[in-house]
């Protein structure tokens, strides 16, 4: 298996036309902290170790898809709250808040501005909460 070390932070991309609504809805709707800007590439921290970069489709690594079968969760405390906040800044709800009690989640799903299925989501037991806290998330 090699000696490789273990892997740091994620981060996913997401390819636009025009990155710049795309930008804008990362930084400024849901408030992620730039931590770079390439330009054509921008990536953002959800939360500790875990990112989401926007990508100018004509630049990047991959092209512009119509439809994507990528769906980005970003784990909340307060699903209602952020529910709000997306009604709020006119963001296209796809599914409205739900609670599953078979697998214990409370969530809702939106669009960004490029079409990518994002899922805001709650564990609601506990214990399955816990795993997904980073150590430290103090930078």
């Amino acid at each position: 298996m090699g000696n490789c070390s273990a892997p740091g932070a994620g981060i996913t991309f997401f390819y636009y036309d025009d990155i710049e609504p795309a930008a804008r809805f990362y930084e400024e709707t849901l408030g992620f902290e730039l931590v770079e800007d390439q330009g054509w590439a921008k990536i953002y921290r959800i939360h500790g170790d875990a990112y989401v970069g926007v990508v100018d489709g004509s630049r990047g690594f991959r092209e512009t898809q119509s439809v994507s079968a990528v769906l980005l969760t970003v784990l909340v405390d307060d699903v209602d709250a952020w529910y709000e906040r997306m009604v709020q800044a006119d963001v296209p709800i796809l599914a409205p808040i739900v609670t599953h009690g078979d697998i214990q989640v409370r969530c809702f799903f939106a669009a960004d501005p490029g079409g990518y299925a994002m899922e805001f989501q709650r564990f609601l037991n506990p214990a399955v909460a816990a795993r997904f806290q980073p150590a430290s998330v103090e930078r």
